[in-house]
């Protein structure tokens, strides 16, 4: 697939999915911990990819594309997952249950060797319970690894 830079700073309609890489430290009992759903330090977005944007025919296809992209800039933990949300369940569940109405957005931020990454905007350092109200909304978990 060719670089398609023209979707850089779109908003993701809500009728897409994203995947997030959860490291194996926020893994437990096969389960994704909240803590996956936070920022670290230093970050102003939730690094998600976009699995729409890859073109794939099929959810596997997608998440062996998206297993490729994480391997190549990623040391892929034993037991780490990737997770699946759909854009707009994750905005609904946050704006109607953060105590602040928190709007979050979804942003299409491509890298040169990872066209499908985009952000979650709206975040803030050691938000635990936007990141449960994430964790809620996810629909599918695979392993990480091939």
């Amino acid at each position: 697939m060719g670089l398609d830079l023209r979707m850089k700073g779109d908003k993701i309609p809500d009728q897409y999915h994203i995947t997030r890489y959860c490291q194996p430290k926020y893994i437990l009992d096969g389960q994704i911990q909240p803590g996956a759903f936070k920022l670290r330090a230093g970050e102003e977005s939730l690094s998600v990819n976009w699995l729409e944007f890859l073109n794939c025919s099929s959810r596997e296809s997608e998440i062996t594309e998206v297993r490729k992209i994480y391997s190549k800039k990623l040391n892929i933990g034993l037991h780490a997952k990737i997770a699946i949300l759909n854009v707009g369940e994750v905005r609904q569940k946050v704006l109607t249950e953060s105590p602040d109405g928190r709007n979050l957005v979804v942003i299409h931020d491509p890298f040169i060797d990872d066209p499908s990454h985009s952000g979650i905007y709206n975040l803030k350092q050691d938000d635990e319970l936007i990141a449960e109200l994430i964790l809620e909304t996810v629909r599918e978990s695979y392993s990480a690894r091939t």
